[in-house]
């Protein structure tokens, strides 16, 4: 395995951090114990409970682990358009007896704490989403013995992430569940249908840069681990196929819908968090997508309270349901077990690659 990943992880596979309570300590140690690498989603979280999940997972396991930073956005939101997004979610704020979120918060996620906790007490790996952090804290969290991903989805923010000093990045494709990892979002794009897939990404970033590329995007089989390992991944990040897990912190409703026959899909879209982030398509994001504004985390602020209250009811109809392309191959096994399904298809298929590469020769 390259470098980036190298004494981390006996597989080439990473546990993508979902934050949202998906990724906690449970789920992260299972994968960590079982020999690839668990992620931590510090994302939407305060530093107190952050650095509470990191000692809960080292009580739980000895194995390396990583934790996911949201890089801060730039207060691009435009507040009339938020306001008047706020008045289209009238009704649900009615219909679901729950008033709309206060929006008007900060844009940091408590970045720079979050970072000087993890600086004072290190974790073997930090990735970043949403952005590439500065070349002084890449260099900083290395002086610490920690090694860094950025997650990518162009060959232009792999650049940045190699010129700020990465260990790695993750190229995520467009077929990936939840937030487009995008370093900027395009307010006068619609988010609907930007981006390349995993691996027409995965090429022009290899191209690009001479760095370990963690591929991500729609991974559900060990049969798609093996693809991009041979196309040049020096491992594979999965999030839905982790989702459907019991160590899962994920809601039970959305769990079951991964295989929901009643959701016929998925899509981009703004409609809960004002970022665009692909989920199973359902009633609120039939309703409310076309109109949602690009203002991210005004949004995710706004909504917060209505799909807390949607989860309350089991109406899964208001709910985010992060889901990437392939979520009907979910498998609700513990992580463990799913592991080792995974490793075994994977063997299979590298072993039919080799066969087949042998009849040629």
């Amino acid at each position: 395995m390259a470098s980036a990943l190298a004494g981390l992880c006996r597989h080439p596979v990473v546990q993508a951090p979902m934050a949202g309570g998906a990724s906690g300590p449970a789920l992260a140690a299972a994968v960590s114990e079982a020999g690839a690498l668990g992620f931590l989603a510090a994302g939407y979280k305060t530093p107190a409970a952050m650095y509470e999940e990191i000692k809960q997972l080292r009580a739980r396991t000895a194995a390396p682990f990583g934790v996911n930073l949201f890089m801060p956005q730039p207060p691009a939101a435009d507040p009339a358009a938020v306001e008047v997004y706020a008045e289209q979610l009238a009704g649900e704020s009615a219909w679901y007896e729950t008033p709309l979120g206060d929006w008007d918060q900060g844009c940091d996620d408590a970045y720079d704490a979050k970072l000087a906790i993890l600086l004072d007490d290190p974790v073997p790996v930090v990735s970043f989403t949403f952005g590439c952090p500065s070349a002084e804290a890449v260099a900083a969290l290395r002086a610490a013995g920690t090694r860094t991903i950025v997650t990518v989805t162009s060959a232009a923010e792999a650049l940045a992430a190699r010129d700020a000093g990465a260990d790695a990045v993750c190229a995520q494709g467009v077929e990936a569940g939840g937030h487009r990892g995008t370093h900027r979002d395009d307010p006068h794009a619609d988010g609907t249908g930007a981006g390349l897939g995993l691996l027409s990404l995965l090429a022009q970033v290899r191209d690009a840069v001479d760095l370990p590329v963690i591929a991500a995007g729609g991974l559900m089989r060990g049969e798609q681990i093996a693809a991009v390992l041979a196309a040049g991944a020096c491992a594979a990040q999965l999030g839905t196929a982790f989702l459907a897990c019991p160590e899962s912190g994920a809601h039970a409703l959305h769990k079951q819908a991964l295989t929901d026959p009643m959701f016929g899909g998925t899509e981009l879209t703004r409609a809960f968090s004002g970022r665009p982030a692909r989920g199973l398509v359902n009633r609120f994001i039939r309703e409310h997508g076309p109109y949602a504004p690009a203002a991210y985390p005004q949004v995710h602020y706004l909504t917060a309270g209505l799909r807390k209250a949607a989860a309350a009811v089991g109406d899964p109809q208001a709910m985010n349901l992060w889901a990437g392309q392939g979520h009907r191959l979910a498998r609700p096994l513990p992580a463990a077990e799913l592991l080792t399904v995974l490793l075994g298809e994977l063997g299979a298929a590298l072993g039919m690659l080799s066969d087949m590469r042998g009849s040629k020769s």
